[in-house]
């Protein structure tokens, strides 16, 4: 059934090519686990990605039961957790897979740093991993608050007072993120879950887009 269906699409689009492309690309040597022991510090990359694929797709489920309403969102995840279908599974994968795709992209950036894989001709792309790590930690901050419990509200209002103290730009951090009020209320969950759900995963699917581009391009760094 596979094999027809995929053959009516490629007899449409012509895909066997890009598919070859993608299937038949040559590894190196050294991130081959049978051949190398160390080939497992190359896993990091891609423990990484496979762990930001579970967080957009749980994401995705909790978006359709959760409401961006200071009345009404801590109800709804307690509705989503408690008495939705495997709701406390999925949101228990998104809770800790937020934790672990930065523990893991620490790992894999700690590798690309001391194999020297960020040197010539690599620049780019090192400086495109650091914008992924900085809007995944900014996805972890703006994703925390969502709940709207205590101690994600009391946590929030510290992460916006070291905000508020970059200097020359910091008062205006704040006002984009908390809004104008002086207190954290209602406009500061909505730009949160606006940030959270739509511009920083616009901009990290770019990144990585970039990114995977990029390593096509010049391919998996020498070892050590």
């Amino acid at each position: 059934m596979l094999n027809k269906i995929y053959d009516w699409v490629d007899e449409r689009l012509d895909i066997t090519p890009i598919w070859r492309d993608i299937a038949d690309h040559e590894v190196p040597e050294h991130v081959n686990p049978a051949h190398h022991f160390s080939a497992f510090i190359y896993c990091f990359g891609g423990l990484t990605f496979f762990v930001t694929v579970i967080q957009i797709l749980s994401g995705m489920f909790l978006t359709m039961y959760y409401t961006p309403d200071i009345e009404n969102a801590w109800k709804s995840v307690y509705y989503l957790q408690n008495e939705v279908a495997f709701g406390e599974i999925v949101r228990g994968m998104h809770h800790w897979g937020a934790s672990l795709v930065i523990v893991m992209m620490f790992l894999h950036t700690l590798r690309v740093f001391f194999t020297g894989s960020y040197k010539k001709p690599r620049e780019l792309n090192w400086m495109v991993g650091v914008m992924i790590f900085i809007v995944m930690l900014g996805l972890g901050f703006t994703g925390y608050l969502l709940p709207w419990d205590m101690k994600a509200l009391f946590a929030t209002k510290v992460g916006i007072e070291i905000a508020a103290s970059v200097p020359f730009i910091g008062e205006w951090i704040k006002i984009l993120l908390a809004g104008d009020a002086t207190i954290l209320g209602a406009q500061t969950l909505t730009r949160f879950f606006a940030i959270h759900v739509f511009f920083l995963p616009a901009a990290l699917l770019g990144l990585l887009a970039a990114h995977f581009i990029m390593i096509r391009r010049q391919g998996i760094s020498g070892p050590l």
